[in-house]
């Protein structure tokens, strides 16, 4: 059987946060949006736990701090669904484009 070394992980975890920033950067679309912020969050834990597993295999505190990362990730997305309803109540849109609440 063949063991996946930490450089292998890394590159995963790269590729990952890469999809997730050119999502943020191109979409238009607040959900896609939210969905691709959701997948660096992802990436970051993963390396994470990679690097808790590698480093230290015996310490369990990267596990604990991806934990506490995917309990702040879940009330990020409610709150930003809560906001995008709010929005589409109002605006009758989620297109980023059409959202200028903060201009004059």
């Amino acid at each position: 059987m063949m063991d996946i070394s930490l450089n292998q992980y890394l590159i995963l975890s790269a590729l990952l946060f890469s999809i997730g920033l050119f999502g943020v950067l191109s979409r238009r679309n607040i959900i896609v949006i939210l969905m691709c912020v959701e997948i660096m969050l992802n990436a970051a834990n993963l390396m994470l736990v990679a690097f808790s597993r590698f480093v230290t295999p015996a310490d369990l505190s990267g596990q604990a701090v991806v934990i506490f990362s995917m309990v702040v990730a879940a009330a990020e997305i409610s709150v930003g669904l809560a906001i995008l309803i709010a929005i589409y109540k109002k605006r009758k849109s989620i297109d980023i484009s059409n959202i200028n609440l903060l201009k004059w």
